[in-house]
């Protein structure tokens, strides 16, 4: 499979070019496109129990969709829900790839995504205590919302990311979770919570914009649009009232 980006990075797109009979498995919704003559096959990727713990757990889509091109191949355009940058990463033997809920686009058939219990230092975290885990030979599309950064830590080296801006990072990051500032007023002044403290070697990937952050600017629209005209809430928020 060879990968092209385009639209980076308010809205990539990738585009996942196909050899005969060769396979892609994506996140429900992901596909924008695709050439004449793929198939298309949606179902429980490894039974019901394991597609629940993905969906309820790691949130992705419940249905695994798998894409196989025909004799002369074929393409397949894929993209994210949210407005942001798109990226690929080379799944080896050397270790998995750990990615945050909601972020996980596409993959090979090669690679196996399962949905991982992160452990206590997750639990709090803005991406839930379950994160995916990418593992086996091959590469796995993922992206982001906002624009995408590549932080390559040498052994040693520190980083510290607010949780809703993690997006993945390599298995021989070392990673722990804790509170951003000395205590409970202190988190309320600063509007820090939780943050991940990361050391190298290995890579991290996080993302300029939160979706948390997006999500809590919705819900406050929305309360505060109660009892409002059209086009005032939410949509008058964005859009202005003319």
């Amino acid at each position: 499979m060879e990968i092209a980006t385009r639209h980076a990075p308010a809205y990539g797109v990738a585009r996942l070019s196909l050899g005969a009979g060769e396979q892609v498995r994506a996140e429900g919704g992901a596909m924008m496109a695709m050439s004449t003559g793929v198939e298309l096959a949606a179902k429980a990727e490894g039974g019901v129990m394991r597609s629940l713990k993905r969906a309820a757990l790691g949130g992705e889509s419940f249905f695994i969709s798998t894409y196989t091109a025909p004799a002369q191949g074929g393409f397949v355009d894929v993209a994210a829900r949210l407005p942001g940058d798109i990226t690929s990463y080379t799944v080896n033997t050397h270790g998995a790839l750990f990615v945050s809920k909601g972020s996980w686009i596409a993959s090979e058939a090669s690679v196996e995504i399962n949905t991982q219990w992160g452990g206590f230092k997750n639990m709090f975290g803005s991406e839930g205590a379950f994160i995916l885990r990418a593992e086996g030979q091959g590469q796995i599309v993922f992206a982001c919302y906002g624009a995408l950064e590549v932080w390559e830590l040498q052994a040693g080296q520190h980083i510290t990311v607010d949780t809703g801006h993690m997006v993945a990072y390599e298995e021989s990051v070392q990673m722990n979770l804790r509170r951003a500032t000395g205590g409970l007023v202190q988190s309320f002044k600063s509007g820090e919570g939780l943050v991940f403290d990361f050391e190298g070697p290995g890579k991290v990937w996080t993302q300029t914009r939160n979706p948390n952050e997006l999500l809590g600017w919705i819900s406050a629209t929305l309360g505060s649009g109660s009892g409002s005209g059209p086009g005032e809430g939410v949509l008058g928020g964005i859009f202005g009232r003319g």
